[in-house]
């Protein structure tokens, strides 16, 4: 690992390689999340499975964390050190003319998203971690759902986390491209399929997001 972050090559790989990572988490996530809409039995079905599983709790949930340490942390490092590279800052550059405002601001959106993952690792995590780990509290599978539904009975709350899916959607239009591109998918044969289906993931696992806040939301 030592290796592959010594270069700025090697950064931006890990960087791409640690995103694809979260994308792939990002889907399996709204997928079982969107079993909520379908009602409390499967949701808590699903839920149970997921909160019970030793592979889960005990190998992917680690992997899980320590990927979206390293890949802010790496984030952070690749800007810090684009700044400083730049002899001349973007605004007396005319850095507009050649890159979207989402590239030049990645950092700001991905802060705003760090700090979202701090809300609602708040919500759900902690308090899963603490009611099993901590309190030891047995079983009880149909607490799931309404735990999930509880949560978005506050509109502020919900404001949030609308707020974050939108700027998380942004942040994919261009992180998705920019991954792929890191790891060496240039191909001018793959690259407008690829441009296509990084805008479609990009607006459709934070609509699904929204939908599911929304849904619990309306219907207390």
């Amino acid at each position: 690992m030592a290796s592959l972050t010594s270069s700025s090559i090697g950064r931006k790989y890990a960087m791409a390689l640690s995103a694809l990572f979260l994308l792939s988490f990002l889907v399996l996530h709204l997928v079982v999340n969107l079993l909520s809409l379908f009602g409390p039995e499967v949701y808590n079905n699903a839920s149970n499975f997921m909160g019970y599983n030793p592979l889960v709790q005990f190998v992917m949930q680690p992997i899980l964390v320590a990927g979206v340490i390293f890949h802010f942390v790496m984030g952070f490092v690749l800007e810090i050190r684009n700044r400083n590279a730049r002899p001349i800052k973007y605004g007396m550059n005319n850095g507009a003319a050649n890159s979207t405002w989402m590239s030049r601001n990645m950092i700001i959106s991905g802060l705003v998203i760090l700090a979202f993952l701090g809300l609602h690792m708040y919500d759900f995590w902690y308090h899963e971690i603490s009611y099993k780990y901590v309190e030891g509290l047995p079983v009880e599978q149909e607490r799931f759902y309404t735990d999930l539904h509880n949560k978005f009975a506050n509109p502020i709350r919900v404001g949030i986390y609308i707020i974050s899916f939108i700027l998380l959607g942004l942040h994919l239009a261009h992180g998705f491209q920019s991954s792929f591109q890191s790891i060496g998918a240039r191909h001018p044969k793959y690259t407008p399929a690829l441009k296509a289906f990084g805008t479609w993931f990009s607006i459709i696992i934070p609509v699904g997001f929204i939908i599911i806040a929304l849904f619990h939301f309306l219907t207390q």
